[in-house]
């Protein structure tokens, strides 16, 4: 964590919707840890920098085309209204993806400032001036970026200390280790004629770890071998 353990992890969003949050960071266990000093969230609406009676924060593209871009100006004074030592990410399909390796590094942070984009997308201007961090969490395409921010704000603020009820949840799951995780079961032992598998019941945890390992990789090889290529040459999440 930072050096001042004092002052709890803040995310600040910068969007046009600010009614969207907390949104589902209000909820669970991430909303129960705001709730308890463990991190703090804000939201600015970027509509409030308009510099006209109208409120409006769009123009269309230069060059033409389709849709709206969010305008320079507004954006930039919505920025530097929060910006100070956090890194300023910006949404958008564009961006590198948000890998778990990414994550833990925000999370080791003071926090981070998120631009929720709109429309068309953001002058590129602004995220050259103002050194915005791109990021993307796929290769689709969502109305905004209010969605994309909570998602990325959850994955850090999980794995800040006291978050999670079980210190060891955050380290035992997919990407922590390179690879998606096993399978899990619980009670009963038997549902719709299909059984927990009899390892699982042994109580041998050198079998159990094995047995999950394994299960790991057969996952990963089958449904990610972009992952269990990585995984295998060491460049992992």
């Amino acid at each position: 964590m930072s050096d001042t353990p004092n002052i709890p992890w803040r995310a600040t969003a910068l969007t046009l919707f600010p009614d969207a949050f907390p949104g589902v960071l209000g909820t669970s266990i991430i909303g129960t840890a705001e709730k308890n000093g463990l991190w703090q969230l804000e939201s600015v609406d970027i509509r409030d920098f308009s510099t006209n009676r109208h409120r409006s924060v769009d123009s269309p593209p230069s060059g033409g085309g389709p849709g709206m871009v969010l305008k320079p100006d507004v954006a930039a004074a919505a920025i530097d209204s929060v910006s100070d030592d956090r890194p300023l990410i910006y949404m958008t399909p564009r961006g590198k993806p948000l890998t778990q390796s990414r994550v833990r590094e925000l999370a080791l942070g003071t926090g981070l400032i998120v631009f929720c984009g709109r429309f068309e997308g953001l002058d590129q201007r602004v995220i050259e001036a103002r050194r915005m961090e791109e990021i993307s969490i796929g290769d689709f395409v969502l109305a905004g970026g209010e969605v994309a921010a909570q998602m990325m704000i959850e994955a850090c603020v999980r794995l800040l200390p006291g978050v999670l009820g079980d210190a060891d949840s955050a380290s035992d799951e997919s990407f922590e280790n390179g690879l998606l995780e096993y399978p899990l079961y619980t009670k009963p032992r038997e549902f719709e004629g299909r059984n927990i598998p009899e390892v699982l019941l042994s109580g041998d945890h050198a079998k159990i770890a094995a047995w999950r390992r394994q299960k790991s990789e057969e996952t990963t090889k089958s449904r990610r071998p972009d992952l269990w290529s990585r995984a295998q040459t060491g460049d992992g999440q």
